[in-house]
């Protein structure tokens, strides 16, 4: 079983370390041709996805070198004790990135994977999106078939009756407008708790917050069951655009191959699982992989 050793596991990040029984694999392989044979015979296709994918819709990644808002890197502010110490910062950070993502698209990649899953579907074969992003656009794109392992921007829970429910609101709440700019000069709203975003189950009017994984909480269960039957029963496997480096889905990937199942990354760079997989297509996704996923001879036939 891949996942359910990891349910316990908190979502931090960690170098990827060689797992026991994984042994190190050839260079993998570029061959698009080679690819495509195996995937003409798929029947069940796990689709591993993170911030590349997004970040070619322009969407913010907080990563690496510039990766801050305000003064922040995302790993300051996306957890409970940031919330608890500053709700105001915290909701002002989500509600910027709320009304960024409101103006961003899917993009060349996002529309390959969807069209692919409605294809296949009609064929009788699978494919399961698992995605380590939170922005919502696999679904603007048309997938249907996708696990949020990391939760979503647009939906929100309630600290006091753990009601969760969507909600696209712009904004989100009132003291909001207007509010949550990048720049590092600006300074805090520091919005009264009462004037933030509040639940709306009668008689409840608890405090909401983004229904997202933060850093130091565990992963849905449910989600993760979902995930580990998907990435037991699959037949190919390809990992787009997520740098291998979060725990636990940097394991996910691994574990495939270490069965024996076909693995293929489409990223911009090479990232600590690479050896590991038979394929790798360097390049934007959204270059490389609707080529990759487009219909096959033997589709049409």
């Amino acid at each position: 079983m891949i996942v359910r050793q990891l349910t316990c596991r908190f979502y931090t990040h960690a170098l990827l370390k060689k797992p026991r029984g994984v042994p190190d694999m050839a260079r993998p392989s570029s061959d698009l041709a080679a690819f495509r044979e195996i995937f003409s015979k798929a029947k069940s296709i796990a689709i591993l996805t993170g911030a590349g994918v997004s970040a070619e819709s322009g969407v913010p990644t907080f990563r690496g070198a510039g990766g801050y808002w305000r003064k922040w890197q995302a790993q300051e502010l996306a957890t409970p004790e940031a919330f608890s110490r500053n709700p105001s910062r915290v909701w002002e950070f989500y509600h910027y990135r709320r009304e960024v993502m409101l103006t961003k698209n899917p993009n060349p990649a996002h529309q390959a994977i969807a069209e692919c899953e409605e294809r296949l579907s009609k064929q009788g074969r699978e494919v399961t999106v698992i995605t380590q992003n939170i922005d919502e656009l696999h679904r603007r794109a048309g997938s249907k078939n996708i696990l949020e392992i990391h939760g979503n921007l647009f939906k929100t829970r309630c600290m006091t009756c753990s009601h969760e429910a969507a909600n696209y609101k712009s904004p989100i709440c009132a003291a909001l407008e207007g509010k949550g700019a990048p720049d590092p000069n600006t300074d805090d709203a520091r919005i009264p708790v009462q004037d933030l975003p509040r639940c709306e189950q009668t008689g409840c009017r608890g405090l909401l917050r983004p229904a997202v994984v933060w850093f130091g909480e565990t992963l849905d269960a449910d989600i993760l069951t979902s995930a580990e039957k998907a990435l037991d029963s699959c037949d190919l496997c390809l990992v787009v655009g997520t740098s291998s480096v979060v725990y636990p889905a940097a394991m996910f990937a691994p574990q495939v191959a270490a069965r024996g199942v076909p693995v293929a990354e489409f990223n911009m760079e090479n990232t600590p699982a690479t050896m590991r997989f038979q394929f790798h297509f360097h390049g934007p996704c959204g270059t490389t992989l609707p080529p990759a996923l487009a219909p096959h001879d033997a589709e049409r036939k």
